[in-house]
Parts: structure tokens; C-alpha cells; sequence
């Protein structure tokens, strides 16, 4: 029933009703805050792996493109080869087996090794050997000869271009980092320069938990990375050795300097003392008793006895004569030399000229050979100090044993012969301690091993050490994954489309009636897509209109007339709208659509009818109601076209002969679908859905945006209309059953049997 209505009023001012009265409040719905994201299903790990799910192609294409980029990159990069050699940091055994100067803890020992490799990379060790190998004059190391002003991974695709890019456009060649090849800078800068790329190119790292170092040197030749590493073993096993060497040598010099100054010092005392006994003889000293001529006679015998030894000693010593007895020290030092000089000739048989282990033997063989030479020459001097002391006693006994020429002695004149004989002997205690520490310390020397040896030499290097391309296209993918997973965030956070019936009802707090599926070309052929509802009705299509049907009429007061709307065009809610009545009246309803959309009719376009009489004829008098109706040439459906084109639809559908119209289709048909126009497009869609009993709105899927139908759906409500749902259309069968959405699994092949497409 309709309300009275007021003759004296205009028809503008009538409340326009066509609802029951019970039915004039709409069940609004609870929608959630526009600014309150869409989350997927689930929570946590599971929504983050459904979204990994539905946009997997994103995260496989980056997890693809970045090992790409990265083969290419390092398929344009200069390969370069590093060689290894290891270096044993230890001290030397003295002669008890004992080992010095080495620390046992632990920490200190790494930091000792860490301290050895930051030598190893010094400057000067850099410069040594960029003279050795000549690296002034390769353009891997000398900038100034490539065409960069600074070496760098481009430097290899610069080059060609440096020449003549700087000579048409300087500016582009600065801007590009690209320069003429620069003139050369002086010796000493350049071979700094040069020293500063080699220390570059030079590691030294410790192994862990042990005292070795790994010596590595790069370059783009490998030869020439093998002989820098190998190099840089030698300079810095050499510098060891030179080092506690040098320290020997300087603490055997000062020794020998003092024994000469303590030997000077026993000549001269020796001779004050001859000569102060000579001047006591002269004097009419007192006569010796027999006993002590007795005992003079024979310390004369035994002076001169051991003076001609000792000359025979000497004279065999100068001479290099074997059959002598050489000094202890000194037998050492030449058997030790033999040692060194069959160890030689082992090696020089078994290895090249060049060898380290080689020219560390013959350098030994050189210390030896200096060493003996200098206990040589020690033993020598001692010789002849302990002749020249012979002799003086020999003259002193001799003196006691010729007669007196005079006789008289003072007392002072002895006490001065007794002090300078103590003299005399507490220097040749020293003298003897002195000589006796510069044998041990050249003993050091000849057997003295340096703190650091050579382990294994580098070898020539078979592969290149970099790019290591599987190395960077791992950490590409690795990276590419990373950048998938942020990507897919980003598009998940920014992404405001609806993408299953959960989304629908958590975003705009309305119940997903029914999820309608897109319709490929190769299913379609050349019919419609409003057709295909007749022409498959086992399909899945045609099943999702039914059950937006059945859930139209499971609703607790089933609507008979019922308005289909979208929040924008292009939304399938036409074919949703042809598509649902065509389904209801396949089931045996009497079905009417009617074709509200009067700007741009698109009923007669599936029915074949432009240009009948419809709607607008109807609402401005000029045809009955009889008359409009047509048949559906498929189905026994009933549909009424949009008529006429009337700039003034809005006045005619809130007329009081729209209501009356919808009055008597009600009482007609059990079922009237009202195909309205866009909610933000016109307000005719308003205006129709507060005069209809439902309205549905249609949705397409993963396409409008949520804020946009939020707003559609506010505009409704303001027009007290009863939204009873919404539909999804368009929605992409396959895609959607990889979305991992709870109503994704009617799309599972386990239920392939119930259709058929």
C-alpha cells in the first residue's frame, strides 16, 4: 500500500515510499574505518604467506632479475686471480731446544700474529715490491697509465674511450669519471703511488688459532699475483732474519770492541810490570835463596815449554793447518759450516737458482763462513796475548835468575809491582769472560733460525678470485628475495581493492553473497557473457547466480524487488543483473528486469531491442505497461528496456508513477531486478534503490578501490536504502584459488565434477 497522498502539494514534496512500512528503516551495516587496512584471512604467519601466495610472481621475477643484473655486472667486470702464501710466525731454538721470545698465552700470541700482518702490509715492504716487480710501468698499478683518474671496476670500459671522449667533450669525460691518460709524476711519486695500489691489492690475514699467516696478493695476470705473494714471503721472512741478525751482529761488535780495549789495557800493565821488575833487579835487589832459583828454574822451563806451544798453535792457526786442535768454539763453528755447505749442495741439486729455501741456505752459509772467519781471528789474538804474556814471564825469570847488579830496594817499588800484577790479573779475568760471552754470541749467530719461515709458496692461480659470479648471484637472489618480500608489502600496505568475501565483510561489514567468475574468451566463443547463464547452465558461471539467488531468498523477509548497482562503471553489474534474472526464471519464477539506467541502456544491446519503447515512455505517459514488456528470446524472463533517453530521469523516477508501476510488477512477478546506474555516477541509482525492497551492490574484484564503494554505500544509506549485500565480479577462478582465501576453495579441482564449463 502507498501513502495518501496531498492534492495541494507538488509531487516534489511527497515522501516518495514504495517499501511496506516495516520495512522503511534499513538494516544498516557496521562497516569498518576507511583508514583501517584490509587484512587477509588469517593472522601473522599464515596472512603473510597467503599474500607471498598471491603475488608470488612479483618476488619470482625480482628473485630472478637481480642474479641477472648481477651476472651481467660481473660479466663486465675485469676478472682478477689472487695467489696464497703461507708464512709460519715462530721463534728460534737456542741451543737447548728451548724457545724464545715467543708468548704462550693465547691472546697475546694473536695479537703478536695480527701485529706481524699489519708489517707485512707496510709501505715499505709495498714499495719493495713495486721495485722488484717493476710495477711503475703497468697500468694495473700505475694510474696515470691507464686513462682513469683513479682505478675502479670501470676502469677496463673507460679506458678505450678516454682518448677521444676527452678530446670532443672534456666536460662529459670529467662528468663520466673519464680522463686522457695523465702525464707520468716523478719517480718517487709514482712509486708511492704505485706502493699505495700494491698495499690495495696485498692481504695478510691470520689463521685462527694458530700462528700462521695467509700472505695474498690480487692482480689481473695471475703469474704476477703469484710472484707479488710469493715475494712479499720472502721480504718479509728476509726482514725477520735480517733483523735478529743485525741484533747479533751489533751485540758481537761491541763484545769484540771491548776484549780489544781489555787486551790493549793487559799489554800495557804486563809491560809496567817488566819493566818495573827490571828496574828492581837493577837496584841490588835481595839475592834469591836456593828454593827459589830452584822454583824459577823450573817455572822458566814450563813458561818456555808453553810459549813454544802456544807459538805452534798460533803458527798452525794462520797456517789452516787440520792437524792442529782447533779452539772448541771454533771446531763447533766449522763443523757446523760443513753441515751448511752439504745442506747447499742438497738443495742446489733439488731446486731452482731463484729458490727462497735456496738463497736462505746459502745466506746461512755466508753467516757461518763470516762467523768462523771472526772466531778465526778471536783465536788468533788470544794466541798472541797469552805469547806476549809468556814471554813477559819468561823475561821476568830470566831477570830473577841473573845475577844482581845492584842491590838496595825500596819497599814502595814492590808494593807497585804487587798491585799492578792484581791488576794485571782481574783484567785478564774480564778478558777471558768477554771473549768467552763473544763466542757463545757468534755461536747464536751461525745456528740462529729467524722468528718467521715460509709454509707453503703461492701458486699460480687456475680461477679467477673475483668477480665470483656464483658467489654474487647468490647474494643477488638472495637480495632479489628481500626486495620481492619488501615489494610485496608495499603492494599489499598500498593495495585497497577487494579481494575475497572475508575482505567484503571485514572492510565494509556487509555479507559476499556470491562470487561471480570471470569468463575467458575461449569459453565464450562469440556468444555474450549475459548469455552463457542459458547456454552452460552447469557452469560455475551460471552456479554463483544461482546462489546469489538462493541467497536473496534465504534472507528472513525475501525481497521481491531487488536493485543491482555499482559504486562505478564497468563493474558487471548489467551482466550481473541480466545474468541473475535469466537464472531466477530458468528455475520457474515469474521474473521481470527493467532497465533503470537511462543515460547509457544497456539491455537493449543483450536483447536486441534499441530504440523500443520502455521505461521513460512509460513514466512519461506515452505507453502502458502491456505494451513494454518483452520476452527473452532464451529464457521465459521478462525485461522492460530503458526507453527513451530523458535528461530528466531523475523527476521520473520519483514520480508517483514509478511508484505506482512498482506496485503492480510486485504483485506480477515474484521476482523484479532493477539494473540501475552507477551510485556515484548519477543519483538516479538513489533514488531507485530507496524505492526497491533490496539493493545489491556489485563489486569487481581486485579492481575498485574499498574507499570508493565505503562512499557508494554511505550515499546509499543516506537514501534509507536496504543494502542486503554485495557481489564480487570478475573474479579470476585460478588466481583466486592461489589467493588462499577460505571461499578460494570452491575453486579446487576436487569440485570439477559438479560443474561443467
Amino acid at each position: 500500500m502507498t501513502a495518501p497522498r496531498e492534492t495541494a502539494s507538488p509531487m516534489f514534496e511527497r515522501p516518495v515510499e514504495s517499501r511496506p512500512p516495516q520495512e522503511n528503516r534499513p538494516a544498516l551495516r557496521t562497516a569498518a574505518p576507511i583508514a583501517a587496512p584490509i587484512e587477509p584471512e588469517g593472522s601473522g604467519l599464515a596472512a603473510a604467506l597467503t599474500a607471498i601466495r598471491r603475488r608470488r610472481w612479483v618476488l619470482l621475477a625480482c628473485a630472478l632479475v637481480f642474479p641477472c643484473l648481477a651476472i651481467l655486472a660481473a660479466s663486465l667486470m675485469t676478472p682478477r686471480y689472487t695467489a696464497t702464501a703461507t708464512v709460519l710466525v715462530e721463534a728460534a731454538e737456542g741451543p737447548d731446544g728451548s724457545r724464545a721470545g715467543l708468548p704462550q698465552d693465547e691472546a697475546t700470541t694473536e695479537a703478536l700474529v695480527a701485529s706481524q700482518a699489519e708489517v707485512v702490509r707496510s709501505l715499505s715492504v709495498a714499495r719493495r715490491i713495486v721495485r722488484q716487480l717493476d710495477l711503475t710501468h703497468s697500468p694495473e698499478f700505475a694510474w696515470w697509465l691507464g686513462g682513469t683518474a683513479r682505478p675502479g671496476w670501470g676502469a677496463a670500459l673507460a679506458r678505450p674511450l678516454a682518448a677521444p671522449l676527452a678530446a670532443i667533450a672534456p666536460g662529459l669525460a670529467s662528468w663520466l669519471g673519464v680522463a686522457a691518460p695523465a702525464p707520468r709524476p716523478p719517480e718517487e711519486r709514482a712509486e708511492l703511488a704505485a706502493a699505495e695500489a700494491v698495499r690495495d691489492r696485498l692481504q695478510a690475514s691470520p689463521v685462527p688459532r694458530s700462528r700462521v699467516l695467509a700472505l695474498g696478493f690480487t692482480a689481473e695476470d695471475p703469474r704476477l699475483a703469484m710472484e707479488g705473494a710469493n715475494l712479499a714471503a720472502e721480504l718479509y721472512v728476509g726482514d725477520q732474519r735480517e733483523l735478529k741478525f743485525a741484533a747479533l751482529r751489533q751485540a758481537s761488535e761491541w763484545l769484540d770492541g771491548r776484549a780489544n780495549q781489555l787486551r790493549q789495557e793487559l799489554a800495557r800493565t804486563e809491560a809496567r810490570i817488566a819493566e818495573l821488575r827490571a828496574a828492581l833487579g837493577g837496584r841490588g835487589a835481595p839475592a834469591p835463596t836456593a828454593d827459589q832459583l830452584g822454583r824459577a828454574t823450573a817455572e822458566l822451563a814450563e813458561a818456555r815449554a808453553a810459549l813454544g806451544q802456544v807459538e805452534a798453535r798460533l803458527a798452525a792457526l794462520r797456517g789452516g793447518e787440520p792437524a792442529a786442535p782447533p779452539p772448541p768454539a771454533l771446531a763447533q763453528q766449522r763443523a757446523q759450516r760443513d753441515q751448511a755447505q752439504q745442506e747447499l749442495d742438497r738443495l742446489a741439486e733439488a731446486l731452482g737458482a731463484g729458490h727462497p729455501d735456496l738463497r736462505a741456505a746459502r745466506s746461512r752459509l755466508q753467516e757461518l763462513d763470516r762467523a768462523v772467519g771472526a772466531e778465526t781471528s778471536r783465536a788468533a789474538e788470544a794466541l798472541e796475548t797469552e805469547a806476549r804474556a809468556l814471554r813477559a814471564r819468561i823475561r821476568g825469570l830470566e831477570d830473577l835468575l841473573r845475577p844482581p847488579e845492584r842491590a838496595g830496594q825500596g819497599p814502595a817499588a814492590e808494593i807497585r809491582l804487587a798491585a799492578l800484577e792484581r791488576e794485571a790479573e782481574a783484567s785478564r779475568s774480564l778478558l777471558r769472560a768477554v771473549t768467552e760471552r763473544a763466542q757463545k754470541t757468534l755461536s747464536e749467530v751461525a745456528i740462529e733460525r729467524p722468528d718467521a719461515r715460509l709454509l707453503s709458496p703461492a701458486a699460480l692461480p687456475g680461477a679467477p678470485s673475483s668477480p665470483r659470479t656464483p658467489l654474487l648471484a647468490l647474494g643477488a637472489a638472495a637480495l632479489g628475495i628481500g626486495c620481492g618480500l619488501l615489494l610485496i608489502w608495499l603492494l599489499e600496505t598500498t593495495d585497497g581493492t577487494l579481494h575475497s568475501g572475508e575482505d567484503v565483510r571485514a572492510g565494509l561489514g556487509l555479507p559476499c553473497l556470491a562470487l561471480v567468475p570471470m569468463l575467458r574468451r575461449h569459453l565464450l566463443g562469440r556468444q555474450l557473457v549475459e548469455d552463457y547463464v542459458v547456454r552452460k547452465p552447469l557452469s560455475p558461471f551460471a552456479e554463483s547466480m544461482r546462489t546469489l539467488r538462493a541467497a536473496l531468498w534465504l534472507g528472513a523477509e525475501p525481497p521481491r524487488v531487488v536493485v543491482v548497482t555499482a559504486a562505478r562503471p564497468a563493474e558487471g553489474k548489467t551482466t550481473t543483473a541480466v545474468a541473475l534474472a535469466r537464472s531466477a526464471a530458468m528455475n520457474g519464477e515469474r521474473v521481470l528486469l527493467v532497465d533503470c539506467d537511462v543515460r547509457q541502456p544497456s539491455l537493449g544491446r543483450v536483447f536486441r531491442c534499441e530504440g523500443a519503447p520502455g521505461v521513460t515512455d512509460l513514466l512519461l505517459g506515452q505507453a502502458v505497461l502491456e505494451r513494454i514488456i518483452r520476452r527473452d528470446h532464451l529464457s521465459s524472463l521478462d525485461y522492460i528496456p530503458a526507453g527513451a533517453a530523458e535528461i530528466h530521469s531523475l523527476g521520473l523516477f520519483m514520480s508517483e508513477a514509478m511508484v505506482g508501476m512498482l506496485d503492480r510488477i510486485r504483485r506480477d512477478y515474484d521476482l523484479v531486478v532493477l539494473d540501475a546506474p552507477p551510485v556515484l555516477a548519477m543519483a538516479d541509482a538513489r533514488v531507485v534503490a530507496r524505492l526497491a525492497d533490496a539493493t545489491l551492490i556489485c563489486i569487481r574484484w581486485r579492481d575498485t578501490p574499498r574507499s570508493v564503494v565505503s562512499r557508494s554505500l554511505d550515499l546509499l544509506e543516506e537514501a534509507h536504502a536496504r543494502i542486503i549485500g554485495a557481489t564480487l565480479t570478475q573474479v579470476d577462478a585460478r588466481a583466486h584459488g592461489r589467493s588462499g582465501s577460505a571461499d578460494a576453495e570452491l575453486h579446487h579441482p576436487r569440485y570439477s565434477g559438479y560443474f561443467r564449463e
